[in-house]
């Protein structure tokens, strides 16, 4: 979702209590990625694979000069044949410990198998944050949690949405040019309203 669309969406939910619960998730993932320089682990349970989250933090990463924010995605079943950046297993889980941040997107009630690992990872230091849907004891292992109960007004999806736009804004000013949303779309609102240069 490009950062028009992104800015649509939270004009059509202002006044809802989601674009600012979903800064302030996002101000809690960066909070704990950027003093560690990285070491973000993104998994969702068997049924779910949160792959869509992963390309939009990657994007958010590069638009905001804030590398920490691109994750690691971690998968439940990976083929012998994946690249790389899809060949990264829960084994991954165990080496978690202090510095790590583990992002748990969870619809659904996770196995008791990534319960184990998430539990086992938060004991060695990892801060963990949950998207969830409300289950208790994936509540209660996160030291962050955002939950999308059924019934809500928007879906875990378009929350996703509205947390990885808002965890590249309000970063500090970096080498490589970070910029918020509404100056992002200022510099594309003036190239594209710009008179054609002048030819000789």
């Amino acid at each position: 979702m490009d950062a028009v669309r992104v800015a649509l969406l939270r004009e059509v939910l202002a006044g809802t209590e989601w674009p600012g619960a979903a800064r302030r998730f996002a101000g809690a993932l960066r909070s704990s990625v950027v003093p560690h320089r990285g070491g973000l682990l993104l998994v969702g349970t068997e049924e779910y694979e949160p792959w869509h989250l992963a390309a939009h933090l990657v994007d958010e990463s590069a638009w905001s000069g804030l590398p920490e924010l691109a994750p690691t995605l971690v998968r439940h079943r990976v083929r012998p044949d994946a690249p790389a950046h899809l060949a990264v297993g829960l084994g991954r889980l165990e080496t978690a410990g202090r510095g790590a941040t583990l992002l748990m997107v969870t619809p659904e009630r996770p196995s008791a198998g990534l319960l184990q690992r998430v539990h086992d990872a938060r004991r060695a230091g990892a801060t963990v944050l949950s998207l969830d849907g409300g289950d208790e004891e994936v509540r209660g292992l996160a030291h962050e949690t955002l939950t999308v109960a059924e019934g809500a007004e928007v879906d875990l999806d378009t929350v996703q949405h509205l947390v990885s736009a808002a965890a590249g804004e309000n970063s500090l000013p970096a080498p490589r040019g970070s910029r918020r949303l509404r100056d992002r779309l200022s510099g594309l609102a003036d190239r594209l309203t710009a008179p054609p240069p002048a030819r000789w």
